[in-house]
């Protein structure tokens, strides 16, 4: 987190202003939508994932 911190710095309301600006030209306001869309469906994917894998373990654990 620190070295995070300290190769972005702070980043305050002006700089995420800027970097959703960049993302609207770079993807256009149709595709924005379905980009998010995508970006919540993979996040959604992860968790599942990862709860699907602590439950594997759990059972490993039970057969020692």
């Amino acid at each position: 987190m620190n070295a995070l911190y300290i190769f972005l710095g702070m980043v305050g309301p002006w700089q995420w202003i800027i970097i959703g600006l960049a993302i609207l030209l770079l993807f256009g306001g149709k595709k924005l939508p379905e980009l998010m869309k995508g970006l919540g469906g993979g996040i959604k994917e992860f968790k599942k994932a990862t709860k699907e894998d602590d439950g594997e373990d759990e059972k490993i654990e039970d057969k020692k």
